[in-house]
């Protein structure tokens, strides 16, 4: 049985899987959270820094989206960047004017991930560059499956506790549909280790990162579901020294704003050599043998 009351669904709209005043409380309440816990923020904001520096080009008008993007500027390198909320709409007024746009680990709470990669892409000029760095679906999977575990163990039901979060194929296809040219993806994992669950739960507070789905439960916790999580938590995902692990999943997600001088897939049927030479290969015609058994093998699947 799951126990999820339906989300809201604007006309002609997305669904409203967050709650944007929920949302909000959070991050006030986090933002005097102490520096240790930011270090998602400094990782990803580490790993930007990197993936800029191979690209040989200066950003004269860069903007920071996100809503601890001020600390970012710094830790980027890029001062005179401007800094926006991304649900904000304060890109929608700047067309075509910055060179690059950085979503700085935002981008999962957005009930519309689509229509705000398109918002940014029109708010590069021609050939500017974008690049997103958001939490991906390996995120806390051991705290889901604890959760899960002992919410049916205890109650006989399950509530959604852990926002949804896609995966580095499904987040990549959303640059094309953004019209953004030159799409890449990639992610990294991080994994840490915590002195207990609790632990854990502590600096996810403190971050800004709890549960803020429309669809959650309005009650708290149980102490016995809670225990029982904890129990099992530590039992299945345990690390050194008694410890237990937690993993962070960042997918970064960039594009380019079209330009003309971007490089341009060549039309089918155009190439002046065969793959065999460049490769220095000697080129086989198909077995029709062994066509016709791979066919059937895949038939009888």
């Amino acid at each position: 049985m799951l126990r999820q009351p339906q989300a809201g669904r604007p006309v002609n709209g997305p669904p409203v899987l967050f709650d944007r005043n929920r949302l909000a409380r959070q991050r006030a309440r986090a933002a005097g959270s102490p520096a240790s816990a930011w270090f998602l923020h400094r990782e990803a904001a580490s790993q930007v820094g990197e993936r800029l520096a191979e690209i040989n080009r200066t950003f004269r008008r860069p903007a920071i989206v996100g809503w601890r993007s001020d600390p970012w500027r710094h830790w980027i390198g890029l001062p005179e960047a401007c800094c926006c909320l991304s649900h904000a709409g304060m890109l929608a007024d700047t067309d075509a004017r910055h060179d690059l746009i950085i979503h700085a680990l935002s981008l999962h709470w957005e009930n519309d991930p689509v229509g705000e990669l398109i918002q940014s892409r029109r708010a590069l000029c021609p050939d500017g560059f974008l690049v997103a760095v958001l939490l991906g679906g390996r995120t806390l999977h051991e705290l889901r499956t604890a959760l899960a575990h002992a919410e049916s163990e205890v109650e006989g039901g399950l509530s959604p506790r852990v926002a949804p979060m896609g995966d580095v194929r499904d987040l990549g296809n959303l640059l094309p549909r953004a019209g953004l040219a030159l799409p890449v993806a990639d992610s990294i994992e991080i994994r840490t280790s915590y002195e207990s669950p609790l632990k854990l739960m502590h600096d996810l507070r403190a971050m800004g990162e709890t549960n803020a789905l429309s669809a959650r439960r309005r009650t708290g916790l149980r102490r016995a579901t809670l225990a029982a999580a904890v129990d099992h938590y530590r039992e299945h995902f345990p690390a050194e020294s008694g410890r237990v692990s937690a993993t962070f999943e960042l997918i970064f997600l960039s594009g380019w704003a079209a330009h003309d001088r971007q490089p341009k897939p060549l039309r089918p049927g155009s190439a002046t050599r065969r793959l065999a030479d460049a490769l220095g290969t000697v080129e086989h015609g198909p077995d029709p043998a062994r066509s016709s058994r791979l066919d059937l093998k895949d038939r009888q699947r």
